[in-house]
């Protein structure tokens, strides 16, 4: 089947439906692309080939991927069996013993799991660059970094080993790689998607963390979130009913919409020119579907917001690692953790509590008022990046000094983290390219539980901008 990486995901599950190919044929094509193209990106840590052909053979559900070759992040969602070492030293020996409640419902819908994929240590970075795991690099230049902390799903999406993959993100890490790699990529509102997916509710850092898919294309993503972005039995914090599918307002015009955008960034460095470029390109693209557009930015004392969001990630942490502790049976030690993951945890241990919950209530304050913006707009646009995506070794988590680690992202990671704290569903769009042939991704921002309009502007955006014949180098 030379044609398996044209594909996406529902393409696929009709081949298989209609009796075309069956999902052992699936399985093979995908194992052919991941042995072809993964010495040169390390996208995939885990191969679970055998795993794969076994269930492929026998009897799948008949969901809406049902066949479909599927990777898992190995960070967070337990799939029984298969190694989680959330890239850490401490945790390469973790194999969980049950499927986790999201893995439940990916295997719902038909798809057949394959491996696992790369993801910096706890996922931490918006760089996929660990010294358990090693660098996970870029189909569209392998010499570039995939992004984080899913750049393992991103790449090997993007190279065409499987049309879609699992994905997480807690201050970016579904956005940011599918930026970075040329993919749609959606941040669902927080609780959308169940959070106990890695197997423990407590463990998802006060809700900021949610999980997903990177996909090729914008109906794959919606079918997916259809079928798994459903309320948990018992969740405290379930989110609105969404009113239909989300595979229908992909095709549903979303009227005229109220955009606001902004290339400016919290520490108010300005973006690289090409980003800028980018965004007035869209902005204006905007303007020619209907939309009204206008340049706004949200002011707030982000310096506080990121302060606070430092402590509480910190304490949270530092948290998670006693409960790894009581899991392993044994303390780290120093040389378990990379520098940057290490200089957390100690932080996270200084700290007491009514400095978190100080933190805590800042981040609860400031969230009102960045959704108050909403009041006046339906949509917030602003780059994925400030930068194209930046080499591999840039950031470097596993040698340069912490400090120097975070200051790095800063430059290159400004807009995605505010958006995991007020809970909103965003979405990265591949609608560019820097002069060196890198993706560019713009990310949309909608209002509390506002899916829907996302994916009819995604819709919209992928008929007017269409990106599925755009190739990486390594692809296929």
């Amino acid at each position: 089947m030379n044609d398996y990486a044209e594909y996406d995901g529902l393409g696929l599950a009709e081949l298989v439906k209609t009796g075309a190919v069956s999902p052992a044929e699936l399985v093979e094509e995908a194992i052919a692309r991941i042995e072809k193209h993964d010495g040169a990106l390390n996208a995939v840590v885990y191969r679970a080939f055998e795993e794969a052909r076994r269930d492929a053979g026998g009897e799948l559900p008949e969901g809406s991927f049902r066949g479909v070759p599927f990777l898992v992040k190995d960070l967070g969602c337990p799939v029984a069996g298969m190694p989680r070492t959330s890239g850490s030293r401490f945790l390469k020996d973790e194999v969980p013993a049950e499927d986790g409640e999201l893995t439940k419902r990916f295997r719902a819908t038909g798809v057949v799991i394959v491996g696992k994929t790369n993801t910096p240590e706890h996922g931490i970075t918006g760089t996929t660059e660990s010294a358990l795991l090693g660098p996970c690099r870029n189909p569209w230049n392998p010499d570039h970094i995939a992004g984080g902390s899913s750049g393992g799903a991103a790449s090997a999406t993007a190279a065409g080993m499987v049309p879609l993959a699992h994905a997480s993100d807690g201050l970016g890490s579904i956005r940011i790689p599918a930026a970075c790699c040329g993919l749609f990529g959606v941040k669902p509102t927080r609780d959308r998607n169940p959070n106990t997916a890695s197997g423990e509710d407590r463990d998802r850092v006060n809700g900021m963390s949610v999980d997903h898919v990177v996909s090729r294309s914008v109906r794959d993503s919606a079918a997916m979130l259809d079928a798994t972005g459903y309320p948990e039995n018992a969740s405290p914090y379930a989110v609105p009913a969404k009113d239909r599918p989300y595979l229908d307002e992909v095709t549903t015009p979303p009227g005229t919409l109220r955009i606001a955008f902004s290339g400016a960034t919290p520490g108010g460095r300005p973006i690289d020119p090409e980003i800028r470029e980018a965004l007035e390109a869209t902005a204006e693209l905007l303007v020619e579907l209907g939309h009204e557009v206008e340049e706004r930015d949200i002011d707030i004392d982000w310096r506080g917001l990121y302060r606070a969001q430092g402590a509480t990630g910190a304490a949270n942490l530092a948290a998670g690692v006693e409960e790894m502790t009581e899991r392993i049976g044994r303390a780290p030690e120093e040389d378990d953790f990379e520098r940057l993951t290490w200089s957390s945890v100690k932080l996270g241990r200084k700290l007491d509590g009514v400095t978190v919950m100080q933190g805590l209530r800042t981040l609860r304050t400031l969230a009102r008022e960045i959704l108050a913006f909403y009041d006046t707009c339906d949509v917030m646009l602003t780059p994925v990046l400030g930068t194209v995506p930046p080499p591999v070794g840039f950031i470097d988590p596993v040698n340069l000094e912490p400090r120097e680690v975070q200051r790095r992202q800063g430059r290159t990671f400004p807009f995605t983290p505010p958006v995991n704290i007020t809970g909103q569903p965003a979405m990265s769009m591949p609608l560019a390219t820097s002069t060196e042939g890198l993706p560019i991704g713009m990310h949309f921002i909608a209002r509390y539980a506002d899916e829907a309009t996302l994916f009819r502007l995604a819709g919209q955006l992928e008929e007017a901008r269409p990106w599925r014949d755009r190739r990486p180098p390594i692809f296929g």
